[in-house]
């Protein structure tokens, strides 16, 4: 999952999910600060989840401005996650980043429209970018996007948000079976575009 931004709720339903799916392993893009209202609420169901997590650009935000009224437990751990994080899991090397790689937080991996529709000129110009990149899969978040396609040599995917596009994804290794799961009663959001609110439901 990704970009959880303070709001607990989809968090809970999503680690629900993977419990009945067997997940063995749960991992969050960043962005878990921002927009929401319960920040402390979210990082403490992340922690007690086991989940491994990466920063995101409003985290870093949260923590540049955070005041002394912030909870220390939530500061120590946005604080402590890693930029990226590079994981073998079932023989298949595995990279997380928020934005891009090797360690943006910023930008982003655009492949879809506004109207959710595969963008070719994105789609060729990142798979020249991750030419030689190395991994079998990149996880990204960021873009409030929803997809996984196959780029080059390296499967990318980007689980959306669970509060703006209702997502999260369930990765099976080594086979590379994916599942999108919408949360809250909705069908996965393709793409949330910040600026102009327009949504598209399903592909």
């Amino acid at each position: 999952m990704s970009d959880v931004h303070a709001t607990p709720g989809p968090v809970k339903e999503a680690l629900a999910l993977f419990e009945r799916e067997g997940v063995e392993r749960i991992l969050c893009g960043g962005d878990i600060a921002g927009y929401g209202e319960a920040l402390d609420e979210t990082v403490a169901l992340l922690r007690k989840s086991g989940c491994s997590s990466i920063v995101g650009n409003h985290d870093e935000w949260y923590l540049e401005r955070a005041g002394d009224e912030a909870n220390p437990d939530t500061l120590e751990y946005l604080r402590s996650l890693p930029l990226a994080r590079s994981l073998t899991m079932e023989g298949l090397h595995v990279y997380m980043v928020h934005a891009s790689p090797p360690i943006e937080i910023m930008g982003g991996i655009r492949l879809l429209d506004e109207s959710g529709a595969l963008l070719p000129d994105q789609v060729e110009q990142w798979s020249e970018r991750l030419d030689g990149f190395g991994y079998d899969v990149l996880l990204v978040g960021h873009t409030h996007q929803v997809f996984a396609e196959q780029l080059g040599t390296t499967l990318v995917i980007n689980p959306g948000s669970t509060l703006f596009n209702h997502s999260c994804a369930v990765l099976t290794l080594p086979e590379c079976n994916l599942q999108f799961f919408g949360l809250g009663n909705h069908e996965p959001v393709t793409t949330w575009n910040w600026g102009s609110n327009q949504i598209y439901s399903g592909r």
